[in-house]
This record gives C-alpha cells, structure tokens and sequence, in this order.
C-alpha cells in the first residue's frame, strides 16, 4: 500500500531521471518541497498526450461518478484487478500518469507498544528519484488519481503486504505513451516493477503521521545503517 509519500526534489530534478527535457512546460503548476504527502491533497503528475509532455496538479484519490459519495475515493488500485474492475473502467488505460517522488511511508505495529505504529520510510538503494505508476482523470469536475500497488514481496513484506508499482526510467517513459496499448501496459505494471533488492528501508520519526508536519527531518533515519532493517548500501 502507500498511503503517504515524499516529493521534494525539485521537477526538472524528475525530469531529468527520466531523460525529458527540463525546462519548465507551459501551464507547470508551482511546486513545493513535500516531505509528507497525504491522501486528498493535490499533487503534480506527469502525464503524455499527443502534444506532449504534461505536468498537473491532481488531487490524490479518485472514485467514478456514480461512486462518489458512497465511500472515500480510493488512493490505490490494484495490479490484479485494475485493467478489469469496472471501477476503474473510465480511466483504465488511457489515464496512465506517473508520480514522481523520492520514497514512501509505511506504519507497522510497535512490538513493544501495540497500541503505536512505527513508521518507515522506503527508498531506492541509490537515493534517486522514483516513478509510481498511476491512473489519473483530469477533469475539473472529477479530477484525481490512484496509485497501482502490487503484493509485496522478500524483506520488504514485514513492512506491508503491498507496495507501489515502481518503474525504472525506461519503462516509466514507455508506460507514458498514448500509445502503449492496453495489453502492454497491463503487463507492464504485473511484471516491470523494481525488485525489492532496488530498495532500502528505515524507521523514521513518529511525527510523519501528523499530516501538518514537514520538513527533510521526517525522512531522516531513526537508526544507524548497521542496525536498520532494510537492506542499505
């Protein structure tokens, strides 16, 4: 699952990973350094269409029409059933967009406290940018987006059972083309997202599950590389 998230590098830092040019694309919306990005809130996306490369500002969650109201809009879809769920049929395939960010949070239950969660955050091994595949509408009247999450997998499922679908650059850029049809992005996001060996992860402060809390200090480990759980370079 993701539930919550880091983007605080700067765009063209985002772009740049993923071999697109830098300069800033008309209609950019304005970006902040977010080191705890929370469901609800509007973030920039990546998207492609056939004038190219696009950047928007959509608010985190998405339910069709005749859902809403009748429960909160999910922020996740899943791999197994996202290119059939009728849910999700509006904007499956053609919503495809990519979140850029720099890792994520998960909250697992304090072994000492049951009552606390400890949260970790989880990142590429080499500190570079990373690529959550999505599904987004962009619509003023119902825009919003949900992450792909696939089943976790090695050390990383004693954090949680499911993870974001993270693309390699290569495959990120693939998964933007309008015409990537439907069968090869579905097959995309079951088989090319990155190993669990691509990753490390660490406790943080608890002060990340305050959605008001910000600032780099929140990604910063709580233990020492030899002593934290994830596999750290």
């Amino acid at each position: 699952m993701c539930g919550r998230f880091s983007q605080a590098a700067r765009m063209d830092q985002y772009l740049l990973e993923l071999d697109f040019i830098t300069r800033a694309l008309p209609g950019s919306p304005p970006q902040t350094a977010r080191y705890n990005v929370a469901p609800t809130t509007r973030v920039p996306v990546l998207r492609q269409d056939e004038q190219g490369l696009r950047i928007d500002a959509i608010r985190w969650g998405w339910a069709p029409s005749w859902a809403m109201d009748k429960r909160p809009a999910p922020i996740n879809a899943r791999v197994e059933t996202v290119a059939t769920s009728r849910f999700f049929k509006g904007i499956w395939p053609s919503g495809r967009v990519l979140v850029p960010a720099d890792g994520w949070y998960e909250w697992v239950k304090d072994a000492q406290q049951p009552k606390l969660k400890q949260p970790w955050f989880i990142r590429l091994n080499t500190g570079a940018p990373l690529f959550f595949a999505a599904l987004a509408q962009v619509s003023q009247a119902n825009d919003g987006f949900v992450i792909v999450t696939d089943a976790s997998d090695q050390g990383m499922l004693e954090i949680h059972d499911r993870r974001p679908v993270v693309l390699a650059p290569d495959a990120a850029r693939a998964w933007l083309d309008p015409h990537l049809e439907a069968a090869q992005a579905e097959a995309m996001a079951r088989h090319e997202s990155r190993p669990v060996t691509d990753f490390q992860w660490y406790r943080v402060g608890r002060e990340v599950g305050n959605v008001r809390n910000e600032g780099a200090g929140l990604i910063m480990p709580l233990s020492t590389p030899d002593s934290a759980e994830g596999p750290l370079v």
